[in-house]
């Protein structure tokens, strides 16, 4: 886990197309040192906010962007349902992404959401805010959380890719804006 700086918040915008609010590290970096997965404070301006990893690195989220059309999502949810095996996985995955959010909270910011009632919007929900098992809200987020920990599904869906990086000739982080970004990915 490393510290955001100055530089990484600029790349940061440019790779999801806007400022980011939030960011309280970079959890992973590509091999080309840009990151590629950011980690979220769990409270926003005083809201809670379920999603703690986020997939920045825009090549590697448009091939999980590509997935999800293809309806993988879908496909996932059925597999989860019929393999007890990876619903155990993705339970205790989901389970230590919740202690972990909590563990991010100050004592003063915990009594606050418990006060005003809505603390259990960070310690009862899963990954990325969803409240029933069983179900997979985005492929986004899994990818995120298993390149920083154990996620069956995010493991599932970055073996599926044909790359997680961008080839060493085209790396498009480096100076381009997130639209110029999409369009050399899509070729």
């Amino acid at each position: 886990m490393e510290r955001v700086t100055v530089n990484d918040k600029r790349i940061i915008a440019s790779q999801i197309g806007r400022e980011p609010r939030g960011v309280s590290a970079v959890s992973r970096r590509c091999t080309y040192g840009y990151p590629s997965v950011i980690r979220v404070h769990p409270v926003i301006d005083g809201a809670p906010f379920p999603t703690l990893y986020w997939l920045t690195c825009p090549y590697l989220a448009f091939g999980v962007d590509r997935l999800e059309s293809e309806g993988a999502i879908g496909h996932l949810e059925v597999r989860l349902a019929s393999d007890p095996g990876l619903a155990s996985r993705l339970e205790a995955a989901r389970e230590a992404y919740v202690r972990r959010r909590l563990s991010l909270l100050s004592q003063g910011e915990l009594r606050d959401l418990q006060e005003r009632g809505i603390l259990t919007s960070l310690s009862e929900k899963g990954i990325g805010g969803i409240a029933e098992r069983g179900r997979i809200k985005c492929l986004h987020l899994h990818v995120a959380h298993a390149l920083v920990a154990e996620n069956p599904i995010g493991e599932i869906v970055l073996e599926d890719l044909k790359r997680i990086e961008c080839p060493p000739e085209e790396v498009i982080c480096s100076t381009q804006p997130r639209v110029e970004q999409i369009e050399q990915i899509k070729r």
